[in-house]
């Protein structure tokens, strides 16, 4: 595909990278000299300076062969423009990045359908939802779902003192368990692999585990993750994603909301209906052991400075808060997050990144997630009539090195593959995969 991407910030960057993996042609047009310099000396693109609105510009980018214009600047005219302007040149497909949650509404005279754009986005709507299943799945370190919600994948770090720890994979597999699940891999040092079955687990590790929904409580107590009940939460933050935590959480748990700005802290009084509003600063120390946060079963920090999320979740992590998760923007923080204690965390952007290419691969492709601080991707896949992966059992297929098929849904039962498995057409099939071989992946499944 010839895809035009305007904004190289996280989001438009990243979103490049990953599919520049994939063979497709990009061209990424900057408007920020140092965000310019830097996709132009990383990625394997064409890279642009100028206004992703300039007509001249567009046509240079070669907008009248574009397949796809996506814009995800920070600011939503723009966006929302050349998004228009992409439709009048034919460009089959856009996609847009909004702010203004007013855009998103069916009934706002300047809606998505009057505008003809395919999609918009709001990075902030999807953290919010993100962040709401990672609390109620307070084991995990990552939580995401696929085929229809009957497949899970967790993140989970793994303490110390497990029996599990120092025996080889497939001996843990052959244990009499009573249900089945895959290590699909394994992260150690900042190094993330795809284990076989002579590896074994350390202490300090973060597996990610595929396991149909019905064993996700089994995946916890394996992993010594009985999980702590959670009626008490703490959030830092009353900007829109505060926000729709709190309103999401106060239907069913004991919420209180801290923000420092008091014009916003009386306008989140009026909205919500049953959290606890408090006007402070979240690095208060006194002002959160005033408020109970060592009587508190989570805590979450979603302002927008990661700095302040990182401190004021590394002293609830001080005061023993049993679930921590914290709102992390610079992608340069990601690696070095699980590394300091922070159980969980949340990337707005990447999350955006992940449900934009959700929709460019619509058909094979029926989801897609990236993992914050893993250069890898958990794509769930669809092959059909005439898919190379359909022909033969998986033993008789060359899959890629560092890829691996988790679990298959079929007809509603999922089950863990085998080499003796013969995919077939319309199994839902979840594959982890590190950039390198997303495209060879792709090419087996079409």
């Amino acid at each position: 595909m010839n895809i035009i991407i305007i904004g190289a910030g996280d989001i438009g960057f990243n979103l490049a990278k990953m599919l520049s993996f994939e063979k497709h042609d990009i061209t990424l047009i900057a408007l920020d000299t140092k965000k310019y310099s830097r996709a132009l000396n990383v990625l394997d693109a064409n890279v642009i300076f100028g206004s992703g609105t300039s007509f001249a510009l567009l046509e240079q980018a070669g907008i009248r062969d574009a397949d796809l214009v996506v814009s995800v600047t920070n600011i939503d005219e723009v966006n929302m423009l050349a998004a228009i302007i992409a439709k009048e040149y034919g460009v089959p497909k856009t996609v847009a990045r909004v702010k203004n949650m007013e855009f998103l509404q069916s009934d706002s005279p300047i809606s998505q359908k009057r505008m003809n754009i395919d999609m918009l986005i709001h990075p902030e709507s999807i953290a919010a939802q993100n962040t709401v299943s990672l609390l109620k799945q307070a084991a995990a370190t990552d939580f995401i779902e696929f085929a229809d919600g009957k497949i899970i994948l967790m993140g989970i770090h793994l303490d110390e003192s497990l029996k599990i720890f120092n025996i080889p994979l497939s001996e843990i597999v052959q244990q009499n368990l009573g249900f089945t699940f895959r290590i699909i891999a394994i992260h150690r040092k900042e190094k993330t692999t795809i284990p076989g079955g002579d590896d074994v687990l350390l202490p300090n590790d973060r597996i990610f585990v595929i396991v149909a929904k019905e064993n996700e409580q089994d995946i916890v107590r394996l992993t010594g993750k009985e999980n702590t009940k959670i009626e008490d939460v703490m959030i830092l933050g009353g900007g829109y994603i505060g926000y729709s935590i709190a309103r999401e959480l106060e239907q069913s748990y004991n919420v209180k909301i801290i923000e420092s700005n008091i014009r916003r802290s009386y306008n989140l009084a009026e909205k919500l209906k049953k959290s606890l509003v408090l006007k402070g600063d979240g690095l208060d120390l006194s002002l959160l052991a005033s408020e109970g946060i060592n009587e508190m079963d989570a805590f979450i920090a979603v302002t927008g400075d990661d700095e302040t999320n990182i401190v004021s979740c590394l002293m609830a992590k001080h005061l023993n808060v049993s679930k921590i998760i914290s709102l992390i923007n610079k992608t340069e923080y990601w690696p070095i997050i699980p590394t300091i204690g922070i159980d969980a965390y949340v990337s707005k952007q990447l999350l955006a990144v992940n449900r934009i290419l959700k929709f460019i691969r619509r058909g094979l492709i029926v989801n897609v997630a990236s993992i914050p601080g893993i250069a890898a991707e958990v794509i769930e896949l669809i092959p059909h009539e005439n898919s190379k992966i359909t022909k033969q059992p998986l033993y008789e297929i060359t899959f890629p090195h560092d890829a691996i098929i988790g679990a298959v849904m079929r007809k509603n039962q999922v089950f863990i593959p085998d080499g003796n498995t013969h995919i077939q057409v319309g199994d839902k099939v979840v594959v982890f995969a590190l950039p390198s071989d997303i495209y060879e992946v792709e090419k087996i499944f079409k």
